[in-house]
């Protein structure tokens, strides 16, 4: 049989389908969630039911977010699994999550496809305060950038804009092999707990946002340059971030005073 089909199904590409199938790893990913009965637990791309089936098995209730019809199907239809899940058939990109809160805060897990990773996270960052912890398997160099700390190589907007929201912990590495069809990169588990109380909150996040795409999009300039602009030289003295390193080396605080200090003295 075809690397590519697992458990009767054929992995789609389009869908950045990998499914995981080491049963080590599967009960480490289960045991760092440690899903309760009775909290509010919402899977993204449920795929062959991997997670699922483990932590329906220690619950009563579990929401699961699937794009691909024929899985969403499979899912619902499932003997064991299927009388605890209630199936979302549906982008997670675009779903609107806090439909779910409703219920209580949201704890979301799941295997993201890697395609995506990105611009799904910063689509869950705007329910942070809707969440109570986020446990995603993501390609190795993504956890990177989430944990990452000013100057170096993996620190940028990602690493700001999550650590804005969140405090980042990796949990565990995890192999190519684990998964059918194998990936080309290595992976990683990391947990996302979003601040009870903001460490640096910006009075827009448009500032912050933007601050922080023009200062990585020319990541070999000088704050100086990077940001001329926008804000001078004597400012930037002000506000305690030196002019003549580059944005990397600006600390989430810096970033959230800049962007604050912008959104008295801007229009944006």
């Amino acid at each position: 049989m075809s690397d590519k089909v697992h458990q009767g199904h054929r992995a789609r590409k389009r869908f950045g389908q990998n499914f995981l199938n080491d049963p080590y790893v599967i009960d480490e990913i289960v045991s760092a969630i440690n899903p309760l009965s009775g909290e509010n637990l919402v899977e993204i791309g449920p795929g062959l039911g991997a997670l699922t089936e483990p932590v329906t098995e220690q619950v009563d209730h579990l929401n699961v977010v699937e794009l691909d019809r024929d899985l969403a199907a499979r899912l619902r239809s499932h003997p064991f699994m299927g009388r605890k899940l209630t199936v979302y058939e549906a982008d997670a990109m675009a779903f609107d999550f806090a439909e779910l809160a409703k219920k209580g805060p949201l704890r979301i897990f799941g295997n993201l496809p890697y395609n995506v990773s990105t611009p799904l996270m910063f689509h869950l960052f705007s329910f942070a305060d809707h969440v109570q912890d986020m446990h995603f398997m993501l390609q190795k160099e993504v956890v990177k950038r989430l944990a990452a700390g000013p100057g170096t190589k993996a620190y940028g907007r990602l690493t700001v804009m999550a650590q804005y929201y969140c405090k980042v912990v990796p949990v565990l590495e995890v192999p190519p092999s684990a998964f059918k069809p194998s990936p080309k990169v290595d992976s990683a588990v990391v947990r996302l707990v979003p601040h009870q109380t903001l460490p640096h909150p910006v009075t827009n996040l448009s500032w912050l946002e933007r601050v922080c795409r023009e200062g990585f999009n020319q990541r070999r300039k000088t704050i100086r340059n990077g940001f001329k602009s926008l804000v001078d030289v004597d400012t930037l003295t002000a506000l305690g971030i030196d002019p003549s390193l580059r944005p990397e080396n600006m600390t989430l605080a810096q970033f959230s005073s800049l962007a604050n200090w912008l959104d008295a003295n801007h229009s944006s």
